[in-house]
């Protein structure tokens, strides 16, 4: 729907059946944060909080909690959206087809930015950073944060909105060594779009004019996590997805206001200044820890006289992020696959926290005159996934041969994983890449960004018959005594708590020693955690626990293991280190007082009955 404002999204969505309101007063410390999670894990509607604690503002979140909804709000232009992109990859079509394309260029209008007078500015009134909700996630955050935010900054060398980038990066309001009202943190990095911006502007030593856009339009924060090609704006995408012109003006010291904003929140980003930010509850299920990063002066604070803040929970997934990349997915998902040659599909895993684990499928198709098939092809292909935006910051990267098997349903982590263990061949098809960058909020490389990639790229026969359960006789050394099977063909195997660190390295070799002699042939994977009952319970544990605990170039071992021509492989199982490590991040948790909360407006007579 063209919505003009987030209240308007806000009465349609109650209209229909998918908005609740809390009318009860609630605490943005912990409270708010436990029940947008209760209802997002209900499969629960949109949650319009009336009375926040502190604030005289309203707040609203899970918007975008289901795909179902998502498509709700978009209803009148999500097909167009979608033609867009798919014209974008056959602009022929186009011409084959022109009656059915007629309401693109209607849809392509509404992507140009509309300029307001400065006048418009009346349609706001001021207010602080500490008049804003105060809504802090889990117990250890540093302080409150912006957790739906459209940052927006302009190009110092071309300036205007075309060039502009829209970005959701977090915010921190308060806390730490931050001068309230006066002082807040951005977290991003220096490859995204504000991030360039930044860099040229330090190189000229000026400050980064910086404008902080929250509430407004649903499409406008899709837009902002929307992964577009350089160059093309944020605004245009805000515009046609939501059939309205993204509006915007300049106030009096040249900040850029989003007109139909609920808040938006303006500052200077001086060269080369920080302050600690941190810690924040995060995507991956831990805590990203307190570092350095940009701090922003605050100028002034606008909202609207009928202001709500929206806001989500970020959180071990799945979260209201993950609905919100199944909508990019059925957006763009068709583009991707057109800019890699010979790639079918890519499934950045939600249930591994996204970015640490990627399943993906490509051809394998100029091997006609081997003997036997081995991956070639895809070995191409994964080296260009790995180095496609952010699918850079993956660790693991898991590719199968479109060939050998094309109905392979790359979102069945089961069936995928069994696929690949079937036909891995563990002397030839890991191929690591050391001393490389990763996810800044993953804490299981050598340093903070710093760590290592392996892509396993299978293709060819079936290898081995996976193992449904241990034969009997299969013993572990002393003291590894507990064993779960995960999956046919993986083990999980529970590490001691009592094992400190600098004794694993016996340890391991212990264990290799122990399982060398035996026949192992239908366990290509084994997995070392701290709880194997916790790990084997189902395939999201599993994956949650392997791949965002683990950097390949530290906890990759394999029994037999060989290093021949720099090439590293196995002859026996491979097995993966997927411990806490001392400098791993905290894992998130909750707190079971603020739960009992929530459990209480759950029953008979509560505001939550009937919803979770």
């Amino acid at each position: 729907m063209g919505y003009p404002s987030l209240q308007a999204c806000i009465a349609d969505l109650e209209k229909n059946g998918h908005l609740i309101r809390i009318k009860q007063e609630v605490d943005p410390h912990l409270q708010m944060a436990a029940i947008h999670m209760r209802v997002f894990e209900a499969n629960g509607p949109a949650i319009l909080f009336e009375k926040v604690k502190g604030s005289k503002f309203p707040a609203v979140s899970n918007l975008f909690g289901t795909l179902e909804r998502s498509k709700f709000i978009f209803r009148d232009s999500l097909d167009k959206i979608k033609r867009l992109v798919e014209l974008k990859n056959d602009p022929l079509s186009a011409i084959k087809n022109p009656i059915q394309n007629a309401g693109v260029a209607l849809t392509a209008f509404s992507a140009l930015p509309k300029k307001l007078s400065k006048s418009y500015l009346k349609n706001f009134e001021r207010c602080q950073i500490s008049d804003i909700p105060q809504i802090v996630n889990w117990p250890k955050d540093g302080g409150p944060f912006v957790t739906m935010p459209q940052v927006y900054t302009e190009d110092t060398d071309k300036p205007g909105i075309m060039n502009a980038n829209l970005g959701m990066y977090r915010i921190q309001l308060a806390g730490n060594d931050y001068i309230l009202n006066e002082e807040i943190g951005l977290h991003y990095q220096l490859h995204r779009g504000i991030g360039v911006h930044q860099t040229k502007a330090n190189a000229k030593g000026q400050p980064l004019k910086v404008s902080i856009f929250v509430g407004g339009p649903p499409s406008h924060p899709v837009a902002a996590v929307m992964p577009l090609p350089e160059g093309l704006s944020e605004m245009t995408f805000a515009g046609a997805l939501g059939n309205r012109r993204f509006r915007y003006l300049y106030d009096d010291e040249g900040f850029c206001i989003s007109a139909d904003a609920d808040f938006v929140i303006t500052g200077t980003v001086m060269p080369h200044e920080n302050k600690p930010e941190g810690p924040f509850g995060d995507h991956l299920g831990y805590y990203s820890l307190t570092h350095p990063f940009p701090l922003m002066k605050v100028h002034n604070v606008y909202h609207r006289k009928d202001a709500v803040w929206s806001f989500t929970v970020v959180g071990r997934p799945p979260q209201e992020d993950t609905s919100f990349g199944a909508l990019i997915h059925e957006i763009a998902g068709s583009a991707l696959p057109k800019e890699i040659p010979g790639l079918k599909e890519v499934n950045a895993v939600d249930a591994a926290g996204v970015h640490p684990l990627l399943f993906a499928i490509g051809s394998e198709r100029y091997t006609p005159y081997l003997k036997e098939r081995r991956p070639q092809e895809i070995l191409t292909i994964a080296n260009h996934i790995l180095g496609k935006n952010q699918l850079s910051l993956a660790k693991y990267l898991f590719i199968a041969a479109h060939e050998d098997y094309p109905t392979l349903n790359i979102h069945d982590l089961s069936g995928f994983l069994t696929h690949i263990l079937k036909r891995i061949d563990l002397t030839r098809d890991l191929h690591f890449y050391t001393k490389t960058t990763i996810d800044t909020l993953d804490y299981s490389g050598s340093g903070l960004n710093s760590g290592s990639k392996v892509a396993i790229t299978v293709a060819g026969d079936v290898k081995r018959e996976l193992w449904p359960q241990m034969p009997g006789g299969f013993t572990l050394p002393r003291p590894f005594v507990n064993w779960q099977m995960v999956i046919p063909g993986v083990l999980a195997i529970e590490v001691p708590a009592n094992i400190r660190t600098s004794d694993m390295p016996l340890m391991l070799e212990i264990l290799q020693e122990h399982l060398s002699e035996m026949d192992l042939s239908g366990l290509p994977l084994m997995v070392l955690c701290d709880d194997a009952a916790f790990t084997a319970a189902n395939i999201d544990n599993f994956v949650w626990v392997t791949f965002t605990r683990s950097n390949p170039s530290h906890d990759i071992y394999g029994i037999n293991e060989f290093t021949e021509h720099k090439h590293w492989g196995c002859h026996g199982p491979l097995m993966i280190d997927a411990r806490i490590k001392p400098h791993h991040a905290p894992v998130l948790e909750r707190v079971r007082e603020i739960e009992q909360l929530v459990d209480l407006m759950g029953q008979p007579g509560g505001e939550l009955y009937g919803v979770i």
